[in-house]
This record gives C-alpha cells, sequence and structure tokens, in this order.
C-alpha cells in the first residue's frame, strides 16, 4: 500500500511549520499505522518548511514503512517502480527474447519502462514491446562476430 504523509495539517496558520509543534506530533503520533507500507513524505500547499522536517518525519517512518521518501503521489509511484526495477534480478533474461508487456491492470509509470529497458539491454538476445501476438521491435543484439580476417 502507497501513503502519502502530507505536512499541511501540521503547518501553522497554513504557512509554516514549527519545530516545537512537529516535535510534540512526532511523540504522539502512532508511526505503526505505516507498517509495511511505501510512505512518501510530501506538503500539498505552499509552506515555509525546513528540510530537517522532512528528514525528521522521515526517522519516525523509517523504523515502521517498507521504505520512505519524498514527494506527492506520482513521485511516490516512480519510486516504488525505480525500486522495483533495480531489485529485479537480470539473470533469467540472459540471451532471451523479452517482451515488456504494454497492457497491465494497473497503471505503471512511464520511468518504469525506461529503466527496464536500459537494464534489460546489456543481457537480452532481443527486446520488444507489446504483447506476443502484436510487438513492437526495440533491440536486437548484434551477432558475435566469429574469426576475424587479418589484413
Amino acid at each position: 500500500e502507497r501513503v502519502v504523509f502530507d505536512l499541511k495539517p501540521l503547518l501553522w496558520q497554513d504557512v509554516a511549520l514549527k519545530e516545537d509543534d512537529l516535535r510534540a506530533f512526532c511523540k504522539t503520533h502512532d508511526w505503526s499505522q505505516y507498517s509495511g507500507k511505501f510512505v512518501s513524505v510530501h506538503c500539498s500547499v505552499e509552506a515555509i518548511i525546513p528540510t530537517w522536517a522532512f528528514m525528521l518525519v522521515a526517522t519516525q517512518l523509517q523504523p515502521h514503512a517498507v521504505f520512505v521518501t519524498q514527494g506527492d503521489a506520482e513521485q511516490l509511484e516512480r519510486t516504488v517502480f525505480t525500486r522495483f526495477v533495480q531489485q529485479l534480478d537480470i539473470e533469467p533474461y540472459r540471451s532471451a527474447r523479452v517482451v515488456v508487456k504494454g497492457c497491465s491492470k494497473l497503471p505503471v509509470p512511464l520511468n518504469a519502462y525506461v529503466e527496464l529497458s536500459a537494464k534489460l539491454l546489456p543481457v537480452v538476445k532481443s527486446l520488444m514491446f507489446g504483447e506476443p501476438c502484436s510487438t513492437v521491435p526495440l533491440y536486437k543484439a548484434p551477432k558475435p562476430v566469429i574469426g576475424s580476417s587479418g589484413a
């Protein structure tokens, strides 16, 4: 599950974040509700928020959340997919013909397709996009040169 932790309710007069108020909130808030979740820290309005405030909230979330990042819901989604691609074991795709599925039940951010392509390119025999019945070829590994003729 993805959760955006919005700092807006903690602002003083919707303008700025006060250190004492944030520290008091951090001591009383139930951080365990973020257990097992992907969490992003964000402020949905323009306000004066020091960098350390995001860091302080992250230190409270980190022991509970799967991971913590900064940004809105869209940025959180991109980060989730980036982490998935980074952790992907590409060995099963070595010298394989790979089709990256074009249709999905859930939306996949564009950055995920770009990062997946870059990660797979060094190992695949070919890379295509679409469905097995209708693919768009993207890359084909060059055939190895067997022997070389000297001059």
